[in-house]
């Protein structure tokens, strides 16, 4: 499977124009003064469902072969919304496998959508033997979760419209921290960045205990997490990097971040306070990284993108009065 280039990610804003919300640029006095510097923010919370994954996910339904009846993948929740999402709009049959555990706000969500759910264990599954096996016995076509060219492209879009709009305030980011799982969105901000900000430097944020990108990264291969940390960054927990999405991350990535539980929960806090947004924990890690002072971001402009908002209600007071 080849992998994608920027040309890839405007052909995916081209495709996806009408279909998903242009999120927008957002900027305030209390973040700038908290990072000593320029701070740009994309809330894809305000996604249509309120995530990025909308933007992989409808990329790639929508260069399915004609005649496909319908779509399956494995997802903690917002790739598996988005896919739901996506099959909906196209009027495809969408079947998501979905862990014992996740969070029953994004089950929910996904359903709502006329999903079917699959539940399996989170750690004692192959899931992409999974996901193969149900694609064969419904006759249904695999979106995966960030290892595909169409999926990466897709969540490019994201940062493409983050530099434009920085461009069209007479602005031009640094340096960009961005929410890291599998790699999907690093990947495709990445081509964006790279093309359009050749001179930035980029870096993957994560939660600790599932720091496989920093790793990996450092040590210039792929590195498995152990799968000992928490599920509090539900959105975060792959097992290792894509393949694909680490052959553009380890070319075109600076380096790594890894906050804390504590670090994201103050990041939520944050976001909830000055920017009157609902952020989950694994969308907030990147905020995190800036807010704990990870990046260094004094004198310089930032980019950062809140990558998504489906939080069960009970985290996020936690997180409130924390």
């Amino acid at each position: 499977m080849s992998l994608p280039e920027f040309s890839d990610v405007q052909a995916a804003a081209t495709r996806l124009a009408g279909r998903i919300r242009r999120t927008p640029m957002l900027r305030h006095r209390a973040l700038d003064e908290a990072a000593g510097g320029v701070m740009l923010v994309k809330p894809e919370p305000l996604q249509i469902t309120a995530s990025f994954k909308l933007r992989g996910a409808t990329n790639a339904a929508l260069q399915l072969p004609e005649g496909a009846r319908g779509v399956v993948t494995h997802s903690s929740g917002n790739h598996g919304q988005a896919t739901a999402a996506a099959a909906h709009a196209l009027g495809l049959r969408a079947l998501i496998a979905m862990p014992a555990d996740a969070a029953q706000v994004k089950v929910d969500a996904t359903r709502a959508w006329g999903a079917e759910i699959h539940r399996f264990d989170r750690h004692g599954t192959d899931r992409e033997a999974m996901v193969e096996e149900l694609a064969q016995r419904h006759g249904l076509h695999i979106i995966p979760p960030y290892d595909h060219p169409h999926v990466i492209a897709g969540q490019g879009t994201a940062m493409l419209e983050l530099i434009e709009d920085a461009r069209a305030a007479g602005l031009t980011p640094e340096q960009f921290a961005i929410c890291t799982g599998g790699g999907g969105l690093l990947a495709g901000s990445a081509l964006s960045i790279a093309a359009l900000c050749p001179e930035a430097r980029i870096f993957a944020v994560e939660p600790e205990g599932w720091d496989d990108t920093t790793r990996s990264l450092r040590a210039g291969q792929r590195l498995p997490n152990d799968l000992r940390g928490t599920n509090y960054c539900d959105a975060l927990l792959a097992k290792e990097p894509g393949v694909l999405t680490f052959a553009i991350n380890q070319r075109l990535v600076s380096g790594g971040l890894v906050v804390s539980e504590a670090e994201v929960r103050a990041a939520m806090r944050f976001a909830f306070t000055h920017l009157k947004l609902v952020v989950e924990p694994g969308g907030a890690v990147a905020l995190a990284a800036v807010l704990a002072g990870k990046l260094p971001t004094q004198g310089k402009t930032t980019a950062i993108i809140l990558s998504g908002g489906n939080v069960d209600p009970a985290v996020f007071s936690e997180a409130l009065a924390a």
